[in-house]
């Protein structure tokens, strides 16, 4: 006799409505969707599907980031290092330190007596590099092939990283951030049809730095060594000189607000523990000397210190609007990035584009429903309609799961979709066919079902698991909308092998 364990009935069932819950604020209006998780704190069902770029529209930008810029000035720091910890251990040097593309060098005076203090001051200075002591006494830190990758490799991570937290910033939903290749990281962005407020965010390294004004070379107008001239953001044509080694730089930062005060828009921040400690110092001991605030190479404002400022905070104030104001906060906040990122493809996808791709998905998904669902019913009548009835369940608890997922879904995604319409049905139609061979073969018909249904099941489980396998491998290897299609691939595996089975 057939008999079904009560726990699998009463499984299917509260899975059956939990996913036509988390299904059901997709066909919602947004705002009552919304209204859902703002009156339960969030735990009632109220996420929805989002939609990818090429459903909704929005921007795309294919950004290069300046690695030779970063490197050099990693070079130069590592010189600066090497500088002070020479000083520091009293390693007598002569010619000064030469800074390569890969590297650093200089010639110790004793390389008998200091040679091995040297050495091991170089191999403190960066990770995977080789130090190499010559005969003269030269001793060369280089950063061989796998250092250089893993110094580009760690930019391109931290760059992501600060990217998102200013695309976020926009209050963007799902957004695509990747790398490619060596040095290269695309965006996009669903739903944003503005594109340069993006480059504008994205176009701005937002190097904050703290520095002294070269009074002597003021004098002159010429900037001596350890110096440099940059414009004003407010009248670029007025320049001021400036000390060229910083005093305290933006990465001390750990919040910075929008507001203002009497003269307009400012920008607030604040310092770390080390940062105010810093600046407290600083600013101790340079009471009555004026000092610059600069931002990207461009001076903000040049006040002086009137006394010490030991309480952590400070304001900029550079003739902002509103929105201005807003941004530089928002992009201080996030952190500098590491790298310039220049802007080498941009693209803009239009709603118009997108509605007409979500119109021919449906269309396709539609058709593929119905012609399934009447060839189920043809071929095995009411056993065709408790198949048509599981395959409906199968889409509810697929845009169930990418809902509680937050996945976003593209055009390969809903071709994964129609696929799994078609593949959904699969196991019902290895039950069937194994239910009537048995019949032939003069059972009962409780018998035939049980029978079939245990036959048939582990044919259903290799089948679906080599698909799955696929998706997994597609997942893995692919990029972009092939990890779209592979995602709800997988999902729609699962939910039929579920649906059809249970």
């Amino acid at each position: 006799m057939l008999h079904i364990e009560k726990w699998k009935v009463i499984l299917t069932a509260i899975l059956c409505v939990l996913g036509i819950a988390y299904a059901l604020p997709n066909v919602m209006p947004p705002e009552r969707a919304q209204w859902l998780g703002e009156i339960s704190s969030g735990w009632l069902p109220h996420k929805t599907v989002s939609l990818g770029l090429d459903l909704q529209g929005g921007a795309h930008l294919l950004l290069e980031a300046d690695m030779k810029t970063v490197i050099k000035e990693r070079m130069e720091s590592m010189g600066d290092a090497a500088r002070q910890a020479l000083r520091k251990e009293g390693i007598g040097y002569s010619g000064g330190i030469t800074v390569r593309n890969d590297g650093i060098s200089f010639k110790l005076l004793d390389p008998a007596k200091h040679g091995d203090d040297a050495q091991k001051i170089g191999r403190s200075l960066e990770q995977l590099s080789s130090v190499k002591l010559s005969p003269d006494g030269i001793v060369s830190v280089t950063l061989d092939e796998v250092g250089m990758r893993d110094m580009t490799s760690k930019i391109i991570e931290q760059s992501i990283e600060i990217v998102r937290r200013r695309v976020d910033a926009l209050g963007t939903k799902e957004p695509v951030i990747q790398r490619q290749g060596n040095d290269r990281i695309v965006v996009q962005v669903p739903g944003l049809q503005n594109s340069q407020e993006l480059k504008d965010i994205l176009g701005h390294a937002a190097k904050m730095t703290f520095h002294l004004l070269d009074e002597n070379a003021m004098t002159t107008g010429v900037p001596g060594a350890g110096s440099k001239k940059l414009p004003m953001v407010q009248d670029p044509q007025r320049q001021l000189i400036i000390r060229s080694k910083p005093l305290i730089g933006g990465e001390r930062l750990i919040d910075s607000q929008p507001g203002f005060d009497q003269q307009g828009s400012i920008v607030s921040f604040r310092f770390d523990s080390v940062g105010t400690k810093l600046f407290c110092d600083i600013s101790s001991d340079n009471v009555g000397k004026p000092f610059a605030i600069v931002l990207d190479e461009k001076i903000l404002s040049a006040p002086a210190i009137r006394e010490p400022i030991c309480g952590g905070s400070g304001q900029i104030s550079g003739g902002f609007d509103v929105k201005e104001a807003t941004n530089l906060a928002m992009m201080l906040r996030s952190g500098a990035l590491p790298a310039e990122l220049t802007v080498v493809e941009e693209r803009t996808v239009g709603p118009s584009l997108g509605s007409d791709s979500v119109a021919s998905g449906k269309t396709a998904a539609c058709a593929a429903f119905i012609a399934v669902f009447v060839f189920m019913l043809i071929s095995y009548g009411l056993f065709g309609v408790f198949a048509d009835i599981a395959l409906m369940l199968n889409l509810v608890f697929i845009f169930a799961l990418l809902s509680l997922l937050q996945a976003t879904l593209t055009l390969p995604g809903i071709a994964a979709i129609i696929l799994t319409i078609g593949i959904a049905v699969d196991a019902n139609v290895l039950v069937f066919e194994r239910i009537r061979e048995e019949i032939r073969h003069g059972r009962s018909v409780l018998s035939s079902i049980d029978t079939g249904y245990r036959q048939a099941l582990r044919t259903i489980f290799d089948s679906n698991l080599t698909t799955l396998i696929v998706a997994m491998i597609l997942f893995s290897f692919g990029s972009g909308p092939v990890k779209g299609f592979a995602v709800a691939m997988s999902i729609g595996i699962v939910t039929s092998l579920f649906a059809s089975i249970m």
